[in-house]
């Protein structure tokens, strides 16, 4: 997926999310986010919209926080989920994907935000559609590239997810296959910490499942329990990755 995909598949997602945000009790309890109701995970959403949109759009060489930005802080709403969503697709679209800016992740570009920001609109329209007992669905191509962004982007989450850091071993390797998709990652666990590694051999542990139950499971919106994913090999190896590798 491109630039151009991933606006396109965030409009998409920010669709979604308001539509069943709006067929949703405001108080609903949304278990995979501990705490928060309905409403407290379409504020969260909707201001990190905001808080992107207000970034890309100046290209910030460095993080601003949200809460010196004058942006509409609701009320919160379907309407104000679309239109903080709606202007951060339109300034991404009118933006040069490969621009250099400040970004959290590991690309230092425009381009990061239109991928992360399709990926974190993906999990919360999850996230709000399992607080209603329903069943989330994402296309294979996008939940294999919501993993794959996930993967990629870990390791610098470490600094506001700190158990990150923990995710270390000895040259242990750790597999995640789609069943639906081509998708597959091979993670090594060093003494320095993790990194994404293309060997081959049998790993020591590895998740196996459709591309979207993966996805949940990576991300610990379903217990394996709950789904068709496998764990084969080493099941520490496992728990042990799921235990350190939530962004908070």
């Amino acid at each position: 997926m491109n630039h151009l995909d991933h606006c396109d598949a965030l409009a998409d997602e920010v669709n979604r999310f308001a539509n069943a945000l709006s067929e949703s009790p405001v108080d609903t309890p949304v278990p995979s986010c501990p705490g928060w109701t309905a409403s407290d995970l379409a504020e969260h959403l909707g201001t990190v919209h905001r808080w992107a949109e207000h970034l890309v759009r100046g290209q910030a060489n460095e993080r601003i926080a949200s809460d010196v930005m004058e942006f509409s802080r609701g009320p919160v709403n379907a309407d104000w989920i679309r239109e903080g969503g709606d202007q951060l697709c339109s300034t991404l679209r009118a933006g040069d994907p490969n621009a250099i800016m400040w970004a959290w992740g590991e690309d230092q570009h425009l381009k990061f935000w239109s991928r992360r920001q399709l990926h974190e609109t993906l999990v919360h329209r999850m996230d709000l559609e399992l607080s209603v007992g329903a069943n989330p669905e994402s296309t294979p191509d996008i939940a294999c590239d919501a993993i794959d962004e996930f993967l990629i982007n870990l390791a610098r989450a470490a600094h506001f997810s700190p158990q990150v850091r923990q995710l270390r071993g000895d040259g242990q390797l750790l597999r995640m296959t789609a069943t639906d998709h081509d998708g597959t990652w091979t993670v090594e666990l060093g003494p320095s910490g993790f990194e994404l590694s293309a060997k081959q051999e049998v790993p020591t542990a590895e998740f196996v499942g459709p591309a979207t139950e993966l996805l949940l499971v990576l991300y610990r919106r379903l217990s394996i329990s709950n789904t068709s994913v496998e764990v084969r090999g080493d099941e520490g190896l496992a728990e042990f990755w799921l235990a350190h590798s939530a962004l908070e």
